[in-house]
Formats: structure tokens, C-alpha cells, sequence
């Protein structure tokens, strides 16, 4: 099962979903080709190469809480691995374990195994190395680099999928941070910005669909710090000004957190209860709730059921929800109570 690959009609469907609305800017990319190339030249040389790993964060977080540790690993691209970083607690997936330690007071075992600059096609080895650590949760941060090298959708899509699959197949719950609004990038300028946009919220969408359908949830993360990034650089990005900081990763790890804690406590296709739900929350259709969750950062969807069915005239349904997370008063700003874990490391 875990070698399955999406049959040809679902990629043409997702690639279909994903591109309505696309039309204009595929016209306007054809029109400033040569602009396009140009600034994207030009970004590449201003935006500095990567020079050294980020911190690492592996650990038990929360080590004097009661109970069996709850097993998380992340997996990705730099955004998962916390590039940008210059401490272990302000990476991504510290942030996450440490988040989730608190919400369920309850012992993380956390092992981040993600990878700078991967591809979805990377996911490969990642997940072999995160089936030995047989974890509860799984969460994934991917996308952005094949929007950069211009990979299919659909292709980075079938990738994701099969990691995606992999993990379901183990029992292991899959939480997807969809690709970034890449048009927050400030090298990144207009035409080369609108377009950067558009391909990312291309392969959200796309992500977004075909992650629910194979069993996982997905957390839209857009230009979630958008308007902070424009307005506070220096805070929000990192020296690089590409990737974020310790307070980017922070921010991200708040929108994907109480998706994290749903898919260990709820069940894996939720019947939505209405009075239960705020403004903007609901079961639609798999492709408008991907298409929603596009436009609106922090948006989660997960399968749902509409009368006991999880299918309805226009595909699978979905539930969009906007949680928050919500920190417990004793938690105070400080280092995570964490256990470093000592064990050679391995080669992903």
C-alpha cells in the first residue's frame, strides 16, 4: 500500500483544481518571459546559499510530565528543518513539540528529519528513517522548493502523496503545512512576486486535495505572516531574508499545533457539529475547501462525513476549520523543558 501512486484521472483532477483562475497569469508569464528570468536570475544571486545546517532539536519535550511520550517526527524542506534559526528551541519542530507537550501535558519524543532545500521527491528517505521511530504523528512542511525549480504540479503532488500513504498505512496521523505564499519573499519582486504567488497557491490547493483524500489533514500556512513580514523584516525573516526567524517559525508552529492535537484526539472522519462551528467553518466540497484554505492561512481540512456519507455530487466532502492556539497560563516564555536525545546521527 505504501507504494501506491495516484492514478492518472486524480492527477489531471487535482492539476484541473488547482489551476482554475489561472488563465492571466499564464498569459502575463508568457508576455514578461524574459523580465521573469531576469528577476528570478537576480533573486537567486541575492539570496544567500546555505552555508551551514540549522540547530537541532531532537529530543523529549515536557520529560518530567506524566505518561508515555507521544511520538513526533517532521519531515520537509528548510522551513520543517528551521533553517534561518539560530537556537534549537526557535526551529519549527521545537516549537510544535513543545506546543503539543503543553496542550496534552504529556512527554514529546520529537526527531526532525527533514532535509534544506528538498523537493517532494525527497520524501522518500525521510520517511523511510521516520517508520523506524514508529511515530504517532507525522508532520510534513514541503512545497517551496518546487515551486522555485518550477516541478509539475502534479508530480510534486504524487510525491507527497505516496510519503503521505506510507505513514497512513503504518496508523500514523499526517499533518500537512501546505507551500508558503512564496510572493512574501522580499528579493522576489513584481512581475516575478505575482507570479510566485500564483504557483504557490496552485500547489496548495493541489497538495490540500490529495492529502485529504489519501487520509491526512492539511494546515494552509499562505502568507500567513505576510503583512509582519512587510512591516517588521528584521523580526520576522532571518539573515538570509528568505527564511523566517525564530519568531516566523514560532508563528507557523501555532497555525499547524492544534491540528496536530485534533488528529490525536479526534476521530479520523469527523461528522461536523454546526453549533460547534465559527464564521467561515463548515463542510464543503474537497476542492472549494482546498481553494478556501488557499486564500486564507491558519485554515485547516480534514475529511468529513455528511450523513453518514463521505462523498457527495461534487466529490469528497471536507470540513474547513480555523483553530487557535491557545497557551496555558503557567506557560511561560522560556527555554522548552526538553531531554536531548544521545544517539549518532543518521544520514537522511
Amino acid at each position: 500500500m505504501g507504494g501506491l501512486k495516484l492514478r492518472s484521472e486524480q492527477v489531471r483532477r487535482i492539476a484541473t483544481a488547482a489551476a482554475v483562475g489561472g488563465g492571466g497569469i499564464a498569459g502575463a508569464s508568457a508576455l514578461l518571459y524574459g523580465v521573469v528570468i531576469g528577476q528570478a536570475l537576480l533573486a537567486r544571486r541575492v539570496i544567500p546559499q546555505v552555508v551551514s545546517p540549522p540547530p537541532r532539536a531532537d529530543g523529549t519535550y515536557g520529560a518530567h510530565l506524566p505518561g508515555e511520550p507521544v511520538r513526533l517526527v517532521v519531515l520537509g524542506d528548510s522551513s520543517a528543518a528551521g533553517y534561518g534559526a539560530e537556537l534549537p528551541s526557535e526551529t519549527f519542530a521545537a516549537a510544535v513539540a513543545a506546543g503539543l507537550s503543553q496542550q496534552q501535558q504529556r512527554p514529546v519524543w520529537m526527531r526532525c528529519v527533514a532535509v534544506v532545500g528538498c523537493e517532494s521527491r525527497g520524501l522518500v528517505p525521510q520517511v523511510d528513517v521516520a517508520l523506524r521511530h514508529r511515530p504517532d504523528v507525522a508532520v510534513i512542511c514541503i512545497g517551496g522548493n518546487d515551486v522555485t525549480h518550477r516541478v509539475s504540479v502534479p508530480l510534486a503532488v504524487r510525491h507527497l502523496v505516496d510519503a503521505v500513504r506510507r505513514l497512513r498505512a503504518e496508523g500514523i496521523q499526517v499533518v500537512v503545512g501546505t507551500c508558503p505564499d512564496l510572493g512574501t519573499i522580499r528579493p522576489i519582486q513584481p512581475p516575478l512576486r505575482w507570479l510566485a504567488r500564483h504557483w504557490s497557491r496552485q500547489m496548495a490547493t493541489a497538495q490540500t486535495i490529495a492529502v485529504v483524500e489519501a487520509g491526512g489533514r492539511t494546515v494552509s500556512l499562505g502568507d500567513l505572516l505576510g503583512e509582519l513580514f512587510y512591516t517588521e523584516p528584521d523580526r520576522m525573516f532571518s539573515f538570509d531574508r528568505f527564511h523566517p526567524s525564530g519568531a516566523g517559525y514560532l508563528a507557523a508552529a501555532q497555525a499547524v499545533l492544534p491540528t496536530v492535537v485534533a488528529s490525536l484526539t479526534e476521530p479520523d472522519v469527523a461528522t461536523p457539529l454546526t453549533a460547534a462551528l465559527k464564521a467561515g467553518e463548515g463542510v464543503r466540497s474537497l476542492q472549494r475547501a482546498a481553494a478556501e484554505a488557499a486564500q486564507r492561512p491558519g485554515t485547516e481540512v480534514s475529511a468529513a462525513q455528511v450523513a453518514g456519507n463521505q462523498h457527495g455530487p461534487a466529490g469528497r466532502w471536507a470540513q474547513l476549520r480555523h483553530r487557535v492556539w491557545h497557551r496555558l497560563p503557567q506557560q511561560a516564555a522560556r527555554e522548552p523543558d526538553r531531554t536531548e536525545d544521545r544517539y549518532p546521527q543518521e544520514s537522511t
